[in-house]
């Protein structure tokens, strides 16, 4: 994180920041453990899950702190959605002071899990893996500019085994109102609320998991949104130039309804060979972005197509829309592909600008991760697994609006809070106690009992 200023001013908009999201929480007595959580967050340390984090602010407390922080995220009845809009209202008028939205970022972020107790857990792909695995996921949609992002929606995927077992739900918490989902239908829920809410929109980025729905595109389409989302090479669209219609017939039997049927010969073909059909002469070389050490650029062709998906089941064809594809230099086949409804005018530099700038959302994981504990969190339930959440984007969110106000070039850095040593008698949950004869000290399961610990 680049945030690190030994400044007062900036402790003084931390502490104002917490103070206005805090009306949010339904009662007075959670303003203090939202302001120890999100303090924990940003505090440094390999672990940011409650006892570890409680440790650090309150190591003569250490017992009393991770009881209370352990009830406000874990059971303590406040709303994550509202916190969440409470982040945005505050965060986005800074995020925007110098530029518009671009761009409405959908996503989804694994939590690998071992066990199979912990709401949604199940053997499913997992992107901080890159493969199956025992895991849950969540979706997010975040609203950029071009040089900073903040996740402004997010919702646990609940597989179909959880959402039909009510021993499970009941067990985790689950609300009624939560029915099975597939992901691609969270994120289109998501941008409609969104759209309810009045954020300024933007284009629609998503990767092939979202983008190779014909229903997720249409869905987008009929929100009245733009889209630039990544497909897979198998995508199949009618060819350049054509515009498909239904065929007249040949006199026998019923009169056809639709544009094509399976099986059929009708001029279709996927877009990796559509890619390798291409004279040398139709790909261009494009640069998008400064890296860490150089201008990061490659090969790309973009054409004017109709998607040919679904067409079996229409008696329309599909407006035209680009297709943007990526053949780096040194590789053998093309690698990437987009769909886009940008406008027909719309330059290849800008279409390639637009499909790139999802590599925000990926920072924005991988702080949230690293950085700010968004996968530490050990409840099991779902009120728990939102509120940590929304808790990691709130503290992620004073991060942004912080970057926002700094010139790219500012190079001073310092803590935001000081940190506090680790007592000699903590041990993480698990761990060999150093000092047996104390252990008395730290009574991580000790009651609440007349602590007065905020609820």
């Amino acid at each position: 994180m680049d945030l690190d200023w030994r400044d007062d001013q900036i402790e003084a908009r931390f502490l104002n920041y917490v103070d206005g999201l805090s009306s949010c929480l339904g009662h007075a007595d959670r303003v203090d453990p939202f302001l120890s959580y999100c303090t924990g967050l940003l505090l440094p340390g390999d672990r940011k899950s409650v006892e570890p984090m409680a440790a650090r602010l309150r190591p003569d407390r250490t017992s009393a702190t991770h009881q209370s922080l352990l009830h406000f995220v874990g059971y303590s009845p406040w709303d994550g959605e509202a916190l969440l809009r409470s982040v945005r209202e505050a965060v986005l008028p800074v995020l925007t002071k110098n530029e518009a939205i671009q761009a409405w970022i959908i996503d989804d972020t694994g939590f690998p899990k071992k066990g199979r107790h912990s709401v949604g857990v199940a053997r499913q792909y997992c992107g901080q893996i890159g493969k199956q695995d025992n895991c849950q996921v969540a979706v997010s949609l975040s609203v950029a500019t071009s040089r900073a992002s903040l996740p402004v929606a997010w919702r646990l995927y609940l597989p179909e085994s959880w959402a039909e077992d009510p021993a499970r739900r009941e067990k985790a918490k689950v609300p009624e109102g939560v029915q099975f989902a597939t992901k691609p239908e969270i994120a289109l829920a998501q941008l409609e609320t969104a759209l309810g809410e009045g954020i300024s929109p933007g284009i629609v980025l998503a990767d092939s998991g979202y983008g190779h729905s014909g229903a997720f595109r249409d869905g987008i389409e009929a929100l009245g949104l733009t889209y630039c989302v990544a497909v897979l090479s198998n995508e199949l669209v009618w060819l350049p130039g054509m515009t498909p219609q239904v065929p007249t017939g040949n006199g026998q039997g019923r009169r056809p309804k639709r544009l094509r049927r399976a099986g059929d010969d009708a001029p279709v073909v996927q877009i990796g060979k559509l890619a390798e059909s291409l004279s040398d002469e139709a790909w261009q070389e494009v640069s998008w972005r400064e890296g860490v050490d150089k201008v990061l650029k490659s090969r790309f062709a973009a054409l004017r197509v109709r998607s040919a998906q679904g067409d079996h089941r229409r008696s329309e064809a599909r407006p035209e829309q680009w297709l943007l594809m990526e053949w780096p230099e040194e590789e053998d086949e093309p690698k990437k592909f987009w769909f886009s409804t940008l406008p027909a005018e719309t330059s290849i530099k800008r279409l390639v600008y637009s499909a790139k700038l999802r590599w925000l959302i990926e920072r924005d994981y991988r702080e949230l991760k690293q950085e700010l504990g968004l996968g530490h969190y050990e409840g099991r339930g779902w009120p728990g697994f939102h509120h940590h959440a929304a808790l990691c984007i709130a503290a992620y969110g004073f991060l942004v609006a912080e970057r926002a106000r700094i010139p790219p070039s500012a190079t001073k850095t310092a803590r935001l809070v000081e940190t506090a040593a680790l007592p000699e008698s903590y041990r993480p949950r698990g761990g060999a106690n150093p000092h047996p004869t104390s252990c008395s000290l730290v009574d991580c399961n000790g009651s609440t009992k007349n602590r007065g610990l905020a609820g």
